[in-house]
């Protein structure tokens, strides 16, 4: 979720290779001589070609033409819009392989915040933004631009920064040239506000880009009234991720997919999701909701002092969770739901049962559970050492398989699901189900 280091020029640099003779070019579209048009036709398709544009030319214009005083080496300038995609600013010079600016790069103020010296005059050029179409397809985003400028370039891409309606900021990774078929990579620019280096986004602030947040924490409707938020980043599947921390001291992580809100997971929730929360004071939160979870376990009959815990994903209206408890070995998986349903804890000797698997409690201590189910079926003799969830019978009961610690071969336990209990047991002596060691 880093952006990318890259080195790049940190600002472009067209002004210090254009001569002042051609920078006193005649200014606006309507002042390009037709001879230069002509010219210009005439050359710069091959010099496009040459820089490695693949487009096909469509207009051009030549801009001038410079000799070194000390290299004595000739530099021809033309413009060139294209059929598709972004048009181009084109430096030619005698015996070298021509370079090529896009007319974003060409367009974008000096350093100093002077106007470009050679920005793009050609009318298919005028508005560069509109063109970034293939680019923006390529990268995969959805964007409507409304402003664009170039970072810099490397030896082999070219860089933009480009500021969407409604608030997104891309940098784009292009090729350089920025060819419509090229490569594109379009990272959010808020991976680039907290990182060090050379590449910023500039054409709007942060908190502008933060705001494309607030439809997400307005659709959530947990009544957080934002004071702070920040850009988490992308996970590998795609989804977007945002934090906000409320003015209520709560907070939220914001999972986003393909722009709709899909889930909003309270901070004390939150611990193993994306390294949690950081605006939040999380360990406050998470203290209070284990204090909430052991009343509910309790309430249900399960004595639980909630040490730690872990969410699953749980339908709506349904908290479901893994507890570890400090004053038990074994832990379970609360079920809760609202005033109106019924809520429940179990063991995470039977959880497996039910869908669930623990992680706080090791399997030695769920064994004296499962020994006391055999005993339920008449088997005084086994120890358990050791299960496995084997799976679902046609008729709905699960079947887990048990090894004994003397060694000798374990039983099959079929269990009814509502409630959990053991309704049969078979010798691993007389099936072909059982495949922990000793059994088979």
């Amino acid at each position: 979720m880093r952006p990318l280091g890259l080195g790049i020029a940190a600002a472009l640099i067209i002004a210090a290779l254009i001569p002042v003779a051609v920078m006193s070019a005649p200014k606006g579209a309507e002042a390009i001589p037709e001879a230069a048009r002509k010219q210009g036709m005439a050359e710069a398709p091959a010099v496009a070609q040459a820089a490695g544009i693949t487009c096909k030319v469509t207009d051009a214009r030549f801009v001038g033409k410079a000799t070194d005083a000390k290299t004595k080496i000739s530099t021809s300038y033309y413009e060139v819009d294209c059929d598709q995609g972004l048009g181009f600013v084109l430096s030619a010079a005698t015996g070298a392989k021509p370079t090529a600016f896009t007319c974003i790069e060409a367009n974008t103020p000096q350093p100093d915040g002077k106007p470009s010296a050679l920005p793009c005059k050609l009318p298919g050029n005028a508005d560069p933004k509109a063109d970034l179409a293939p680019l923006l397809a390529k990268a995969n985003v959805t964007c409507t631009p409304e402003a664009a400028r170039g970072i810099g370039q490397s030896a082999k891409n070219t860089f933009l920064e480009i500021a969407c309606q409604g608030g997104t900021g891309y940098v784009m990774q292009a090729g350089a040239p920025a060819n419509p078929d090229s490569p594109a990579l379009a990272s959010d620019c808020l991976l680039y506000d907290g990182a060090d280096g050379n590449i910023k986004c500039t054409l709007h602030d942060k908190a502008y880009r933060l705001a494309v947040m607030d439809p997400y924490i307005t659709a959530a409707n947990n009544g957080c009234v934002a004071k702070d938020k920040r850009y988490i980043g992308l996970s590998q599947a795609g989804a977007a991720y945002y934090e906000a921390a409320c003015t209520d001291g709560k907070g939220y992580i914001y999972k986003v997919e393909k722009g709709v809100l899909a889930s909003a997971t309270p901070c004390e929730k939150a611990a193993m999701l994306l390294g949690g929360c950081e605006l939040t004071n999380a360990k406050e939160a998470e203290t209070a909701q284990a204090g909430l979870y052991t009343k509910l376990a309790q309430k249900v009959g399960f004595d639980c002092q909630v040490s730690k815990y872990a969410p699953f994903p749980s339908p709506a209206g349904k908290d479901i969770v893994e507890l570890a408890c400090s004053n038990r070995p074994d832990g379970g998986v609360g079920i809760f739901g609202g005033p109106n349903d019924k809520s429940s804890v179990i063991d995470c000797a039977h959880a497996p049962i039910a869908g669930y698997r623990c992680s706080f409690t090791p399997e030695s201590a769920t064994n004296g559970l499962l020994t006391a189910d055999l005993k339920k079926q008449g088997k005084d003799s086994c120890q358990v050492s050791k299960s496995r969830l084997v799976g679902k019978t046609a008729k709905g009961t699960t079947v887990v398989e048990v090894a004994c610690s003397d060694g000798l071969k374990g039983y099959i336990l079929e269990y009814s699901p509502d409630p959990i209990a053991p309704i049969s047991t078979v010798g691993c002596a007389f099936t072909k189900d059982c495949k922990l060691p000793g059994n088979t």
